[in-house]
This record gives structure tokens, C-alpha cells and sequence, in this order.
């Protein structure tokens, strides 16, 4: 959900180790070939991040008292005319503290309502990123700030639990629990275990929790592979640990296409499959028609961000203030929420490409003004 560093960097990338990382000492770790075995066997998979349009965070989209399958549904619908096969979607831990069969129930009726419209679920469990500057809490939670993307976003778990091993038996409990719950089942695609560890200025804190939810996960023997994604510095240890522990390769880039191309070589090095489970910043060159033929190409699953625009506020852009009215460039999301395209030649674009409709419909190259095409990728530019 954050972004990478600029382009200078993953040049030196290109440069690291990579050979250095080892991962058939893990437990339980799949191996290369059961890794490339299982990815021959899947579809392209091409989808996006989602939340309902009515929640603003994960807290709202699965508790009780806001959890929304109506528009759940209807907008999946949406997801499945644009020929999406995937979504991921974040969970939060204080929701299962608070309800754990209540949230297992809904996650189970969320799976159902994808599942029949031809959509596989890619879940995530933890995550740093923090943009409330607030402690996740069930309950009804504040409205949306006017003008920021993402202004009530919290963290699973709070923050304070991550490097605190006294409150880990929870966190072990948390995961074992779902992952268990679903360890078997084909809705669910791929667990995505942390999102962007050491976000939220946690640095290298995060690094042991995320070891560890390696291994509670795989203490419980999911079908499905495990992943967390690198979306900073590739070369930190923290992030090549990702890489090592994770059965298939995953990664965040908002980058332009040489940038996206970079990355796509270093995590090509390993030997795994890839996906890019974030990325889609249409002003610095992150867009639909440059960047589906190269995850076409070379069948790379990809996830956009953001769906339909709604109470997450992400086509404001990173960087933007209190008040801004819409921009002209959304950064990410597809629809508005009453389903009219942002832009209905991108709509035409996805489609051609992901095999819904035969007729190619390219966007033109004047689309994305040219003073916003240059924008580069700077961290925590996006925090409100």
C-alpha cells in the first residue's frame, strides 16, 4: 500500500545477492518446482485490492454492524465484468479478538459471493501501514478526513503488539485460526501473511512477527501458498527474508514500466512465481495499458489498487490535503460508486485484455497530463 523507492535504487538492486537466498532449509517451505507445479496449474490471475465502496477500512468492511454483501456483491459483479478472477482483501485482528466465529462466518459468506462469480480470494492477516495515527479498534469508525486517501487505515494488529511477545499467543492464535479454518479450501488462493512489514516507521521490528506468522501458518498445513511481499528497499534483509520465506514471490510497484520491468528481474531471480500485489499510480506511468501487456505477457498475477471509489478516498492522491476537491488524475480505483467508469477506454482496455471483449480499445498516450507523468515514487509520500 506504500510505495517504492525511486528508480536509482532498483538499479543497484539489479546488483544484490540474490543468489545468497536460500529457502529450501525452511519447514515446510514448497519447494521451487511444487511452487512452478501449482502456478502451470492457475489461470492468469488478474485482479485488484478491495474494500466495499461503504467501508473505509478493514474494521469496517468485516465487523457486525457494517459489514456490507449487498455491495459486496454488486461490486465483485463489477470486478467480474471487467474479467477479474482474483481479489485480495485485508482482514483485522481486532475484529477476530473481539468476534472470531462471527468474522469466520463473514469472511466464509465473502468467499461465497466471489467464488460465484468466478473470483478467488487472496486474504491478508497483518499489516503495518497506519494512516488513522490511531490503535485499530472495533466499533464505528470516523468518518473519512474530505481530500486524504486512506485518512482512517489502521493497522492488524495495533501497533503496540507487534514487537511485544507477551501479547504474541493472541497473534499465534489469530493465525492458526483462520488460516486453519480455510486451510483446505480452493476460494482461497494464496495467504498473504504481513502487509509491508516495518511500515508505520516499525522498521526492522516487524521482521520476527513476520517470521513467526511463517511459521504459525504453516504449523496448521494450508493447501494454498504463502507469501509476503518486499515494497521498499528489495536489498534490506528484512525484505530478501520475505523473499526467502514466501513459497511464491510477491512484491508492490508503483513504479512506471522500467521501474515495474526491474523489479520483475530481481524477483524473476528466484526462480518462483511472481505477482504484484499492489501497484497502479496512473500519474507516474503505473496504468492499465502499459502495464497489463507486460503482466500478460509473462503471467504475472497483478492486483491494482482500489476498485470502486468510495469511502477509502484512494483516487486522491499520495500527498494530497485536507479539503483538495477530486483530481483530475485519479491515482487509483476503477468506478465511481454509482458504476460509471473513471475513464470507460480504460474499462475497454481491461476487458481486451484480460480476454472479456476481442477488441482492443488502447488508451490514448495524452491521457495522463504531461506534468504529472514524471511524478516520481518518494517514501511516505502518501501519509495524510
Amino acid at each position: 500500500m506504500n510505495m517504492t523507492k525511486p528508480i536509482p535504487i532498483l538499479a543497484a538492486l539489479l546488483l544484490a545477492p540474490v543468489a545468497t537466498i536460500h529457502a529450501a532449509d525452511e519447514p515446510e517451505h514448497w519447494p521451487a518446482e511444487k511452487a512452478n507445479e501449482w502456478y502451470a496449474a492457475q489461470p492468469w490471475l488478474v485482479g485488484c485490492n478491495f474494500l466495499p465502496s461503504t467501508a473505509e477500512n478493514d474494521v469496517e468492511m468485516w465487523q457486525a454492524e457494517s459489514f456490507d454483501a449487498a455491495t459486496i456483491e454488486r461490486e465483485l459483479g463489477r470486478a467480474h465484468d471487467l474479467g477479474f478472477n482474483t481479489v485480495r482483501v485485508f482482514l483485522n485482528y481486532v475484529v477476530w479478538e473481539a468476534d472470531a466465529d462471527g468474522l469466520k462466518k463473514r469472511f466464509a459468506q465473502f468467499l461465497d459471493i466471489a467464488n460465484n462469480l468466478g473470483i478467488r480470494t487472496m486474504p491478508v492477516l497483518l499489516d503495518d501501514c497506519n494512516f488513522a495515527g490511531r490503535a485499530a479498534a472495533v466499533g464505528k469508525q470516523p468518518d473519512p478526513v474530505p481530500g486524504l486517501p486512506n485518512s482512517q487505515w489502521v493497522s492488524s494488529p495495533p501497533l503496540k503488539m507487534v514487537a511485544d511477545k507477551a501479547a504474541w499467543p493472541q497473534l499465534k492464535h489469530y493465525v492458526k485460526d483462520v488460516v486453519g479454518a480455510f486451510a483446505n479450501d480452493r476460494r482461497v488462493v494464496v495467504w498473504d501473511l504481513y502487509n509491508e512489514p516495518g511500515n508505520a516507521d516499525m522498521g526492522v521490528k516487524s521482521q520476527p512477527l513476520m517470521e513467526a506468522a511463517f511459521s504459525w501458518a504453516r504449523a496448521v498445513r494450508p493447501s494454498q501458498p504463502l507469501t509476503v511481499g518486499p515494497w521498499n528497499d528489495f536489498n534490506a534483509p528484512c525484505s530478501q527474508r520475505m523473499m526467502q520465506l514466501s513459497d511464491i514471490i510477491s512484491f508492490h510497484g508503483y513504479d512506471g514500466l522500467g521501474g515495474m520491468e526491474a523489479k520483475l528481474r530481481i524477483c524473476g531471480n528466484l526462480g518462483r512465481p511472481v505477482l504484484c500485489t499492489e501497484w497502479l499510480r496512473r500519474q507516474s506511468g503505473s496504468r492499465f495499458e502499459t502495464m497489463l501487456p507486460l503482466f500478460r505477457d509473462h503471467k504475472i498475477g497483478c492486483y491494482n489498487w482500489g476498485l470502486v471509489a468510495g469511502r477509502t478516498q484512494t483516487y486522491f492522491q499520495w500527498g494530497s490535503r485536507k479539503g483538495d476537491p477530486e483530481p483530475a488524475v485519479w491515482q487509483h480505483d476503477i468506478f465511481r460508486k454509482d458504476g460509471v467508469p473513471y475513464d470507460a477506454r480504460e474499462v475497454a482496455t481491461i476487458r481486451y485484455f484480460t480476454g472479456v471483449s476481442q477488441t482492443p480499445s488502447p488508451l490514448p498516450a495524452t491521457l495522463v497530463p504531461a506534468e504529472e507523468k514524471v511524478q516520481p515514487v518518494k517514501e511516505n509520500n502518501r501519509k495524510p
